[in-house]
């Protein structure tokens, strides 16, 4: 090796003077740029040390690490990070041991953010063109070239260009990071899986496996704070107080958090803060062993914002979920949370001995007339709490009607005998005993060939039997009781034969706006008269008709029936009419569904955006890929989509966002719960402002009362039909309607 050569004329600036010269130069505590130096030159390690101990480089000392040979270095590299830059001879125990030591580092180590410097005291070996061009180095000097000064400027601006590596690569992982995270956590339901990806996405940033994150929920400011998500020691204290962590550092972090309402951001921990649109405060602890950069601090500020965004979106959904599926009287799963439970248990191969119970009470509308419907409430509540008590912890509950509770459970326990004795001791209700007794109907889901409908149906039809025999009693469903199936079909047959005959026809519900009584459209309905008169209800027939595919003729005949009138309409000077036609499942999916829709369009000559065409929630979320190019498709023909019933089925909000939908239709269901404007109407509220969200429009159904339009439009619901403004007409009756607004 040759000598390093100091020049007289070498103007170094050292640590010590540095610090003298200016007092506000302050280091960045412990860290260092962390230089390698591979050698076989004993003398090279330490003439580059004394060379380069004292020096500061943007703010940081120099800190070595040395290896004699390549083989050694190979090893050093293995289990050392964050090297800045590598000092490597050339000629080892090799004569292009260090070109093949820079190729195992870029190639096979994959280590491409460090800075190489080749040095060399024999150029001969190496020659400088070939070396820049052929391997990815940052230089290449010879050692009698490199003097001090020119060592700390090669030095200086190696590190320079890793630090801006890395800074690029940070930012980089960040971003990828951040769009991947808000990807994941926009689209969930759950707390539990939410808190679990950005946990995740958090240690995923940091590359630290010991990284300690706790997420601390408030539910109203200055109540209690507790744990509901932890990694690592502090895994084992999931939904205990914040206390119960014993650490001052992150009760002290986490307090002032959640009273600022802001990030905090230490040397080496921090809480974000997760802001939301509810009066629950959320904060996420994130401890490192390590000194928080410039960087970090960068993402987890906008990793914290985007965070908050997508909570909102799974606290919308949760409130959601929870209407959706809880009985807002009782607190307990309604009926399509039932219907959730049995597709699960019916979905197994090898079921467990499992009952399904329907628990009817006994003359509870008596009862409910004669007391009040606050006191029928409240005796409600006392029975699910009777119910609760003995089976909630091995037994699925539910409240699916007014006066019907159902469990699931295994055979062993869902027993009538057990069930009705529950009923023997009174019922206190204000300071008033109330006797009750109950019928119960049963079936075995053991070897059930149903499906989740059947079983409901089937034990509904035992629950009737056992109604029918004796109050007080129980029945369990056997496949003698089939008298509703055959029913059924006699239904499918006349259904049939009735729209040979033609005693099916259209009518008409008009939609009206709310503020100014103007009609703005109507919704076509099928209906169906007998011979004898009598009318047969939508809701016996229609699942007749789409059970036997009868529903695709009968829909091309309604929407085909619903434009006719619509243009005659036009022609009558409503220009600005619209028609809402009910698509089912069935027509939807069938091939000729399109062409169907082209042809009444082209037929009956009405402008397509006049003509609205309305798809349950359920169907939304059928076959996405195969429901977006259909809707799509609808769109070109330029009629517009409407989301019917909506709040009933379970449609996640971030795909409801792509669907090509101009309107969503609030549920009866929802409409009936609104007393007045000030009433508790949590879910109309939140479609209503999801709608605005969205640009969308809303209508209501099922509006019977004035206090309900009302209420509605305060909310920013500007669109209805109910009995309210009229029942739903035929076609001259409708006219005559029209005339009179």
């Amino acid at each position: 090796m040759s000598d390093i050569q100091h020049s007289s004329h070498d103007e170094l600036i050292f640590l010590e003077e540095l610090e003298k010269s200016d007092p506000q130069v302050k280091h960045e505590g412990n860290l260092t740029w962390r230089i390698m130096i591979i050698d076989d030159d004993p003398d090279v390690h330490s003439a580059t040390t004394f060379a380069l101990s004292s020096l500061a480089i943007q703010n940081r000392s120099l800190s070595f690490l040395h290896a004699y040979s390549a083989v050694q270095a190979k090893e050093i590299l293995k289990n050392e990070t964050d090297i800045a830059v590598i000092l490597l001879d050339v000629v080892m125990e090799q004569e292009d041991a260090g070109l093949q030591l820079v190729n195992l580092i870029r190639n096979e180590m994959n280590l491409s953010e460090v800075r190489i410097i080749l040095r060399t005291g024999q150029p001969g070996y190496a020659p400088e063109i070939d070396a820049i061009r052929d391997f990815d180095i940052n230089d290449y000097k010879t050692k009698s070239e490199l003097t001090r000064t020119k060592l700390f400027t090669t030095i200086t601006s190696a590190i320079r260009s890793y630090d801006q590596i890395c800074s690029i690569n940070t930012l980089r992982r960040a971003s990828d990071i951040t769009t991947r995270s808000s990807r994941e956590l926009i689209s969930q339901t759950n707390l539990n899986e939410f808190s679990a990806i950005a946990i995740r996405s958090i240690i995923d940033y940091f590359e630290m496996p010991n990284i300690n994150l706790l997420l601390f929920k408030q539910e109203e400011p200055g109540g209690a704070v507790n744990i509901i998500a932890a990694n690592g020691q502090f895994s084992h204290l999931l939904n205990t107080p914040i206390k119960s962590t014993d650490n001052a550092i992150i009760l002290h972090t986490i307090e002032n958090c959640l009273v600022q309402q802001q990030n905090i951001l230490e040397s080496n921990h921090a809480a974000l803060y997760l802001s939301n649109t509810t009066q629950t405060r959320y904060a996420l602890y994130v401890g490192v062993n390590k000194n928080i950069t410039p960087q970090d601090a960068r993402f987890l500020d906008v990793f914290s914002s985007n965070v908050s965004v997508c909570l909102d979106n799974v606290l919308l959904n949760i409130r959601l979920r929870n209407h959706a599926f809880t009985d807002p009287l009782t607190n307990m799963p309604n009926r399509l949370k039932l219907l959730h439970m049995l597709d699960q248990i019916l979905a197994q191969k090898n079921r467990p001995q499992t009952t399904l119970a329907l628990i009817d009470i006994d003359h509870f509308a008596e009862t409910n007339n004669a007391l009040g419907h606050q006191f029928g409430d409240l005796l409600l509540c006392a029975v699910a709490e009777r119910l609760r008590h003995h089976f909630e912890h091995s037994c699925k509950l539910a409240r699916i009607g007014s006066d019907t509770f159902s469990i699931v459970g295994h055979n062993d326990i869902v027993r009538p005998e057990i069930i009705l004795s529950l009923f023997y001791a009174p019922f206190l209700i204000e300071k008033q005993d109330v006797q009750l007794s109950a019928t119960i109907g049963l079936v075995k889901l053991d070897d059930y060939q149903g499906d989740t409908s059947d079983a409901l149906k089937d034990t509904n039809i035992a629950l009737k039997r056992a109604k029918k025999q004796q109050r007080t009693g129980y029945v369990y469903f056997t496949n003698n009781m089939g008298v509703e199936i055959r029913e059924r079909v006699r239904l499918m047959r006349a259904l049939n034969s009735a729209f040979q005959k033609n005693h099916l026809f259209v009518v008409y519900q008009p939609q009206v706006n709310i503020g100014t009584g103007k009609a703005v459209g109507a919704e076509a309905l099928l209906r169906w008269k007998t011979t004898e008169g009598k009318f047969i209800p939508p809701d016996q027939f229609i699942p007749i008709a789409e059970y036997s595919g009868l529903i695709i003729e009968l829909g091309d005949w309604v929407l085909r029936n619903a434009c006719y009138e619509l243009q005659n309409l036009i022609k009558k000077g409503y220009t600005d009419f619209k028609m809402s036609v009910n698509v089912s499942q069935a027509q939807f999916l069938h091939p000729e569904f399109l062409n169907s829709v082209r042809r009444a369009i082209t037929d009956t000559g009405i402008p397509p955006e006049l003509l609205d065409l309305e798809i349950t929630e359920s169907m939304a979320m059928e076959d996405p890929i195969f429901l977006m190019e259909t809707l799509h498709q609808l769109k070109k023909i330029g009629v517009k989509i409407s989301i019917d019933d909506f709040g009933t089925g379970f449609s996640s909000l971030s795909y409801l966002q792509k669907l090509p939908i101009d309107q969503l239709k609030i549920d009866r269901s929802f409409v009936s719960q609104i007393v007045d404007a000030s009433s508790s109407a949590s879910i109309p509220k939140m479609i209503i402002q999801l709608c605005q969200s969205l640009g969308l429009t809303v209508i209501a159904e099922g509006v019977e009362e004035l206090k309900q339009a009302e209420a509605l439009m305060s909310f920013g619901c500007s669109l209805a039909q109910g009995y309210y403004y009229a029942k739903p007409l035929e076609t001259p009756k409708l006219h005559e309607w029209l005339e009179h607004r």
